[in-house]
């Protein structure tokens, strides 16, 4: 009996907000198989904002985001921000 277990971003979506930026959605499902047989799935989300440190993101998330995530969004994101303080 084998078991594995692999985690993989199975989603990675990009949402325009209203406030003019995007963000992105990313979700990891964790798959565990016994002798190759899938026995388990979960998943597990988790969302990049444009301010996102993008160093400890898996390369197609970073990818994804490095495109999306423009100065332009970046600079409507910080007044967003700013204008909730």
């Amino acid at each position: 009996m084998a078991l594995t277990k692999t985690i993989l971003n199975d989603k990675i979506e990009v949402i325009n907000l209203a406030a003019g930026y995007p963000m992105v959605q990313v979700r990891a499902a964790t798959v565990i198989k016994e002798d190759g047989a899938e026995i388990s799935r979960s998943f597990h989300r988790h969302v990049l904002m444009p301010n996102a440190d993008l160093s400890a993101s898996d390369a197609d998330v970073a990818a994804v985001a490095g495109l999306v995530f423009t100065d332009a969004a970046q600079a409507a994101y910080a007044a967003h921000v700013a204008s909730q303080e």
